[in-house]
């Protein structure tokens, strides 16, 4: 053993023992070291071998217990050097592996050589139009190419083949000159690019609010200086820029007015961004807004502007959304007395346009332009009663229905087929305690899966308060069940005069299973809750404790939570109170 760990030194000081790393084969980390070829070394084993023997005679070993152990621990500690440095290098092989992957993956040498192919097919495709282009002109059009021979006497025949040549030699020269610009119109089929969609990311949404609130910020100061300029907050700048207007109106100047306007402005941009300090506003007292500086936002301040981004973006969808179902409902006849009102306008445009040059039309539409902003919009802002009785297009706009209205209106007039009439001398007999005339007959409430009592299995009374006509959005949490799927549900709720509904939106089962309906004079106890104590804030859950349940159920993930809360609470205390004033014991 001695004799083998001998053989084993370190390699800091021969290295021409050792086989290089790059030669070595390719093994694993739990092959052994003992496979690695070196060579010997007679000197240091006789040397270490007459060091070991005795003078006194041969054949004998004389050595101290304590030179045996440094030996040996002098050994091991060389055979644990020697194995940190194989460690070493198979690491070092390792990592140079991987990153020879990485390397490999990130070429992409596959797509290459595809881009490569196609390049090649295409110049292989260019190569033989190229040689039938060739073949088509053929080397008689070239009188250059060709031996001089005595000119045969002119005949038909070859004044024919003259004009073929002169035609050919002249289709070329087109080829050559206006080629390119002809292969710039080959129709080529329109490649379909997919753009990737990114993460939802609350740091995104609000970032790109904020740039939506930049992008708009001239146009919106722009409007702002036109509302100021119509309302007349500068007198004399708006009697200045009257005057102006009529007077170009009234000469046709109006549109050269407004194209040195914009080149005026153009001119002042050009300076701004030049570093020139200029602040500039058509009506002077109106500047733009100065926003706060930025300040380190805390953990549920960030949480807060999460969820006022998340409001303005579904204020400003809903407002894009009530202009274009207004602008379709007006063009598909859905409000057939608006629409009509249109039409004759067109057909009466239709024929001034006809009979009417467009120079006094130009000027007609410019003078009216002029006195209805200046003038008749002032009156109709400063009087609103006047605007809604003589104001045709603010009438027109505001009496268009959108979509949700439409739906409302379909299934109030729904309820009205399917209820039968009463009589008019047992009208007022027949109205439900608490219910009037106006309650009777508006709409229907009804929710995705039809109407709302047949839902919840109430009665036709029944019917949500008007703060939670749409209902709110929430998550069930029913702290009972096992089942993930009965754990938490999603869906809508609603309270009306005496229950509290739930109603999933579970698209597996249309029963009414899944549904809740909580009687509020069983509540036993309604507070405010905080699902995750990890997130800011006061929570977004209302926990509700019921006899039947034996842990409260909760409501959670509700944007209006402190809405809800209110509503169900005080429905709750007025429920309380009329039974208490009925039933003194209970």
């Amino acid at each position: 053993m001695l004799k083998r760990l001998d053989k084993i030194r370190f390699r800091g000081q021969r290295t021409d023992v050792f086989l290089d790393l790059g030669d070595s084969p390719n093994t694993s980390d739990t092959e052994c070291s003992e496979d690695i070829l070196m060579k010997p070394r007679p000197s240091l084993e006789m040397k270490d071998t007459e060091e070991l023997q005795d003078p006194a005679g041969p054949g004998t070993l004389t050595m101290p217990a304590a030179a045996t152990q440094d030996y040996q621990r002098a050994e091991t500690d060389r055979l644990n050097d020697l194995k940190g440095h194989l460690e070493i290098a198979l690491l070092e092989k390792h990592f140079l592996q991987e990153e020879l992957r990485k390397l490999r993956e990130e070429t992409n040498i596959d797509t290459l050589k595809q881009e490569l192919e196609k390049e090649r097919s295409k110049r292989l495709d260019l190569e033989q139009k190229l040689n039938l282009e060739v073949l088509k002109i053929g080397p008689e059009d070239y009188p250059s190419q060709r031996p001089r021979e005595t000119p045969p006497p002119p005949t038909a025949n070859s004044t024919d083949k003259q004009k073929e040549t002169m035609y050919s030699w002249l289709q070329a020269w087109l080829y050559n000159r206006f080629g390119a610009y002809i292969g710039d119109f080959r129709f080529q089929p329109e490649e379909n690019t997919v753009e990737p969609e990114e993460p939802l990311s609350a740091k995104r949404l609000t970032e790109n609010m904020r740039r939506l609130k930049r992008g708009a910020k001239p146009v919106i100061n722009f409007k702002r200086n036109l509302f100021a300029l119509s309302s007349w907050q500068s007198v004399y700048t708006s009697a200045f820029a009257f005057i102006i207007y009529m007077n170009a109106a009234w000469h046709g100047w109006a549109i050269p007015m407004f194209i040195f306007l914009a080149i005026l402005r153009l001119s002042l941009n050009y300076l701004i961004s030049r570093g020139w300090r200029i602040q500039w506003s058509i009506v002077p007292g109106v500047s733009e807004p100065v926003e706060p500086p930025k300040e380190d936002l805390t953990v549920s301040e960030k949480f807060q502007l999460v969820l006022d981004v998340a409001q303005k973006a579904q204020n400003l969808f809903g407002k894009m959304a009530d202009v274009l179902e207004k602008i379709k409902n007006l063009f598909m006849w859905v409000h057939p007395e608006l629409t009509q009102k249109l039409y004759v306008g067109l057909w009466v445009a239709l024929i001034c346009s006809c009979l009417i040059p467009y120079k006094l039309i130009g000027f007609m539409i410019g003078l009216y332009a002029g006195i209805k902003f200046f003038i008749i919009d002032f009156m109709f802002r400063s009087c609103p009663k006047l605007r809604d009785k003589y104001d045709t297009p603010h009438i027109i706009w505001t009496s268009l229905p959108t979509d949700p209205q439409l739906k409302e209106r379909g299934g109030a007039t729904l309820s009205r087929r399917i209820h039968p009439t009463v009589a008019h001398g047992s009208l007022g007999t027949a109205l439900p305690c608490g219910i009037s005339l106006e309650e009777q007959t508006g709409r229907a409430y009804n929710t995705k899966k039809g109407a709302f009592h047949e839902v919840f299995n109430l009665s036709g009374d029944e019917r949500p308060l008007a703060v939670c006509e749409n209902g709110w959005r929430c998550c069930l949490i029913n702290r009972d069940r096992k089942s993930p799927t009965d754990y938490i549900r999603n869906g809508v709720l609603f309270v009306t005069e005496n229950y509290l509904c739930f109603e999933s939106s579970s698209c597996r089962s249309n029963s009414s299973k899944k549904n809740k309906v909580i009687k509020l004079i069983d509540i036993t106890d309604i507070q405010k809750y905080k699902v995750l104590s990890v997130l800011p804030g006061s929570g977004m859950g209302i926990s509700i404790a019921t006899p039947s349940t034996q842990k409260p159920l909760v409501f959670g993930a509700m944007i209006h939570r402190d809405e809800a809360f209110d509503a169900i609470f005080t429905q709750y205390m007025k429920k309380v109170t009329m039974t208490s004033a009925t039933n003194p014991e209970t």
